[in-house]
């Protein structure tokens, strides 16, 4: 029997990591960082992780807390559970990250402390003595399924009558602070910066609402502001506004619109009469949106407006090309892959959408840039390894055998991927300067690889801007970065650099409304796909590709109102699935080896955040 008590031993489960009890003060920040570049240095971080404190993640029998997942962000050594729950599996991230926000669920921090601390009364309780044992039940629904209720409820077995909950989760948050502050780098080397972030996890009707929060400081509110507290997110951005006052400040990062049944961002002003204000609250709380992580790709997919048959749309998809399709209405039970798939389960089609909503009520809501991430739910935030993949879901992946399978009725497994980064252009590495770079947007995002990539629009850049050695601060000079708003413009820059796979080809994609309220999509390749593909049977890469795409682009048909963002592809390389499948022998893989909707090549790739014109 695996039980859930294992956690509970005081190992040092990352090389040179403190232990739960040890965290240092938090420090203010006083040393100006020694490197700073105004044209923007590029940092990698993840902005959605997990560990044990999370309550699905100690439900899958994960086993890293989050000060150990500070330590592997950072590049040292931790141990993940195998499928016995014993932590045998070395894991060290291949390059250390820039920046991280871990983003424990906040709701359940006191119930998940309580059940895994003996010294609480609701120890003993039903439901902790049922959430730990990891063969009597699937903790992750038990507490999960509250979540889909419009109003949830506690556990009382677990909270009692004096408010232990609640105590209990002023304690983890409190702990979960000094971890963030303790992994801040706060000398003038500013190696590493660390955010105080949680998650929001609104799952009304099996529907995915779920929104990460990150602070740009160590003055936060007392406790996460949750689905208990708030039941939607209009009441979430409220009360964080309110909350988040003085020194406070955060933005919020709603994530996989692809689980949502459109919920996420089908426009809902709660009946309120002044919408343009609600409107500009919601701009201003989610600047942001995460546009790929291992739950999939979230920018676009087939049999939707503008994009019926465009191949790139294709790409790590959880659903089957023919699953059924909403309509005008939103659908139920996402999270799980039920119901209907919506068109504002894309990212595309909400920047449409965005547009509709600025010519009717005077305000976009969804002037919304992009990031990546992993979501990983086993404290390993930037695991996007597709050669050395290890799961992301404690012992429900922890083999190949696991990562191809059938998944449980919480987590599926084939149909995930490794996951994406958050990339940022910032000054410095510091909170301010990152949080910075989040709230003007000059973000992008990857599927994984560390492919670099720049987009700045203008009325006129110079046609040899790609030759230029000064063509940053240039392109800066004269437009604006990814993220920024033109009065008028026509003329992009783009360029990319590949990670250790060569790139395929650049593109430009174009969104706008017509003064009918018609909205258009485009795709403007800007580069001729690399000649190149991969041997499935050995994954060895066939052809080549180039190290460097760089392109300046007049639109010659400008919008007047709408955006462009840029996308970059890799070339062909084989999914982890694909490699897992290949240690297999031949006659024993599993079935998703063979029947899968899941392709076996792909193209990772890199998003950057819109440039709006118009607007």
């Amino acid at each position: 029997m695996l039980d859930r008590r294992l956690i509970l031993v005081p190992l040092l489960l990352s090389c040179g990591s403190k232990g739960e009890d040890s965290h240092s003060p938090a420090r203010s920040f006083d040393e100006a960082c020694a490197v700073n570049n105004p044209d923007g240095m590029l940092l990698w971080g993840d902005l959605h992780a997990h560990s044990r404190y999370s309550f699905d993640a100690g439900a899958y029998g994960s086993i890293l807390n989050t000060t150990d997942a500070f330590a592997y962000a950072k590049g040292e050594t931790v141990y993940l559970p195998d499928e016995t729950g014993a932590p045998t599996r070395a894991a060290t991230i291949d390059r250390p990250l820039d920046f991280l926000g871990m983003t424990e669920h906040g709701e359940f921090l006191g119930e998940i402390k309580i059940c895994t601390e003996p010294e609480w009364a609701g120890y003993t309780s039903d439901t902790c003595t049922k959430w730990r044992d990891l063969e009597l039940s699937n903790g992750a629904y038990d507490f999960g399924v509250l979540m889909a209720d419009a109003s949830p409820t506690r556990f009382p077995d677990v909270c009692g009558e004096d408010g232990d909950c609640e105590r209990a989760a002023r304690l983890r948050w409190k702990e979960i602070q000094e971890a963030a502050n303790s992994a801040d780098d706060r000398t003038s080397n500013c190696e590493f910066t660390s955010f105080i972030a949680y998650e929001y996890t609104n799952t009304r009707d099996v529907s995915n609402l779920h929104r990460n929060i990150v602070f740009r400081s160590d003055t936060v509110p007392d406790l996460p502001i949750t689905h208990f507290e708030a039941p939607s997110p209009l009441a979430l951005w409220t009360q964080l506004d309110d909350a988040c006052t003085g020194d406070c400040d955060v933005v919020v990062l709603p994530h996989n619109s692809n689980l949502s049944n459109g919920q996420l961002f089908t426009p809902n002003y709660e009946g309120r009469a002044d919408e343009a204000e609600v409107a500009r609250l919601r701009a201003r709380m989610e600047p942001l949106a995460e546009i790929f992580q291992h739950k999939g790709d979230s920018e676009c997919r087939g049999g939707f407006e503008g994009i019926e048959t465009e191949a790139a749309c294709g790409f790590e998809k959880l659903r089957p090309p023919d699953d059924t399709v909403c309509g005008d209405s939103t659908g139920t039970g996402g999270m799980r892959l039920w119901g209907c798939v919506h068109r504002l389960d894309f990212l595309r089609n909400v920047l449409t959408e965005g547009l509709r909503e600025a010519q009717r009520i005077g305000v976009n809501p969804y002037k919304l840039g992009f990031i990546g991430s992993t979501d990983t739910h086993n404290g390993t935030p930037g695991h996007v390894s597709t050669e050395a993949f290890m799961g992301h879901v404690g012992v429900v992946d922890a083999t190949p055998e696991g990562r191809l399978g059938a998944g449980t009725v919480t987590h599926d497994t084939l149909e995930n991927n490794p996951g994406g980064l958050a990339a940022v252009w910032a000054s410095e590495n510091s909170r301010d300067a990152i949080f910075d770079a989040l709230r003007r947007k000059e973000t992008f995002a990857t599927s994984g690889p560390r492919i670099a990539l720049r987009f700045f629009g203008g009325d006129t850049l110079p046609a040899g801007l790609c030759d230029d050695e000064d063509r940053i601060a240039t392109a800066r000079s004269l437009g604006v970065p990814m993220g920024g708003s033109l009065d008028r413009g026509a003329s992009f820059f783009l360029e990319a650099q590949s990670d250790a796979t060569p790139l395929s080809h650049i593109e430009v994609i174009k969104g706008w409304i017509d003064a009918d309220g018609n909205t258009h999509q485009e795709v403007i390749p800007l580069s001729s796909p690399a000649d190149a593909s991969v041997n499935t049977s050995s994954c060895e890469r066939i052809g080549e590709g180039l190290d460097r795409l760089c392109r300046v682009w007049t639109d010659p048909t400008p919008v007047e109102n709408g955006f462009y963002y840029a996308r970059v592809l890799e070339v062909p390389t084989c999914r982890w699935s694909q490699r897992e499948c290949l240690g297999f022998p031949s006659g024993e893989r599993p079935s998703g080896c063979t029947d899968s909707h899941i392709e076996q090549v792909v193209q990772q790739r890199a998003w950057s955040s819109p440039i709006w014109v118009g607007q």
